[in-house]
């Protein structure tokens, strides 16, 4: 089985799941590009180059997608619970569909977003949200 080198671009680049996400990559040979919020940078794994933006405007960033073919949307709120139903909707919403708009822009042929698996049944604004997007 032959390995295709991918050129992946991650919105969520610098969080719980990016950091862990990005050396993997690397080991396997992708090209791996994080979005990130001005100064935090540094907390991105040597060979990911840092994309400056903000995840909530997808115009800060939409530009530096290509020559990605593949875009992994981990942006979202920390810790979820049924008391974060506002902050959902401010962070996660604007997040995914502007990673979806920005990515159809760009022409990504793989798009990747992640979420909790199953969250409980409790957490109303969370499904709605990401039901969404």
């Amino acid at each position: 089985m032959t390995k295709e080198r991918r050129s992946v671009f991650i919105a969520g680049g610098s969080g719980y799941i990016g950091l862990r996400l990005i050396p993997r990559l690397l080991d396997r040979g992708h090209e791996v590009r994080a979005l990130v919020r001005p100064g935090s940078e540094r907390k991105l794994p040597e060979g990911c180059s840092a994309v400056i933006g903000n995840a909530l405007d997808e115009a800060s960033y939409a530009r530096n997608i290509s020559p990605a073919d593949t875009f992994v949307q981990l942006v979202g709120v920390a810790h979820p619970s049924p008391a974060k139903a506002a902050e959902f909707r401010k962070i996660d919403l604007p997040a995914g569909l502007g990673a979806i708009a920005a990515a159809k822009a760009a022409s990504i042929r793989h798009f990747v977003y992640v979420s909790v698996a199953h969250p409980a049944p409790m957490m109303h604004a969370y499904i709605a949200v990401r039901a969404g997007v």
